[in-house]
């Protein structure tokens, strides 16, 4: 589906059940997309969890460029995404999530857009090679359940679990968490397994 932003238009692609038990919403890192092996794993999860998944491309990357540029348009955006495809699948438990720079999203607009929790691929906690310039205040600023995947061997290294509600730490894998996508999934389902409990 295509959406309208202030920021340009963006392009979401939902699945599921036309009555599911929760609307799981991801979205991509600076310079990826949506078929990312780990939010594809996600995806299969939710899906067979009763879940909707929206896998959402912001305006940016639709546009072509890869550096995301201003996090309040980002957020701006991000919200209206996430509105435009609630309308679609009605008054369910909002989750929302992305891996990398749509991790940072995905926290920082939890409470605006209504999110019951986020899921953070790849949340990059700093620069890489900068652990001074750490991010955890995103991850704190979420106000919901957060669960964090993230690699060993990530250079943007890896949250402490302090910084939010569960951090699950795969060995072997590095940012992108390609390495064995089906442990991204499983460790995702628990905590997924639970909304749609809720749900």
């Amino acid at each position: 589906m295509k959406i309208a932003t202030a920021h340009g238009p963006a392009e979401a692609t939902l699945e599921g059940p036309d009555d599911p038990v929760f609307l799981l919403v991801l979205t991509h890192g600076s310079n990826g997309g949506v078929d990312a092996a780990d939010l594809l794993a996600v995806r299969d999860v939710a899906l067979g969890l009763g879940g909707a998944v929206a896998r959402a491309m912001q305006p940016f990357r639709l546009a072509g460029r890869r550096a995301p540029g201003s996090a309040v348009k980002q957020d701006e955006a991000w919200l209206e995404i996430v509105r435009a495809v609630r309308e679609r699948c009605g008054d369910v438990p909002l989750i929302q999530g992305g891996r990398s720079n749509g991790a940072r999203v995905a926290c920082r607009t939890a409470r605006a857009a209504g999110a019951r929790g986020v899921l953070a691929l790849a949340f990059p906690l700093h620069p890489p090679g900068r652990p001074g310039r750490s991010r955890a205040d995103e991850l704190r600023s979420a106000g919901v359940p957060v669960l964090v995947v993230n690699g060993d061997r990530d250079p943007f290294g890896v949250p402490d679990p302090a910084d939010a509600a569960h951090v699950a730490v795969l060995p072997g894998e590095r940012h992108d968490l390609s390495r064995d996508p089906a442990a991204v999934g499983a460790a995702a389902e628990p905590w997924l397994r639970r909304w749609a409990a809720r749900g």
